[in-house]
């Protein structure tokens, strides 16, 4: 099921369409939008995740991002609708 992403890049605010059948995290997903290679950083946080905890790798990716530009990553809440309502 697609959600949607709501970031702020360079002071902009933006939105994009997720899936987790095409990327693993919200993060891969923005920087794919907006054109940044994440291959460096991918292998380094797989090293992380190897050695530490799971709250090392989330600070190491939000720190990495917040140097790239982007102030606000978040996925948008989803809508409670009722039996039968679409």
């Amino acid at each position: 099921m697609a959600r949607t992403i709501l970031y702020t890049y360079k002071d902009v605010d933006k939105t994009l369409t997720f899936s987790y059948q095409q990327h693993r995290n919200i993060h891969e997903a923005v920087a794919e939008a907006e054109g940044i290679d994440i291959s460096a950083f991918l292998k380094m946080e797989q090293q992380i995740e190897l050695i530490s905890d799971t709250k090392a790798v989330r600070n190491y990716r939000d720190n990495h991002f917040k140097k790239l530009g982007f102030t606000k990553l978040t996925l948008q809440q989803k809508e409670n609708r009722g039996v039968g309502k679409k």
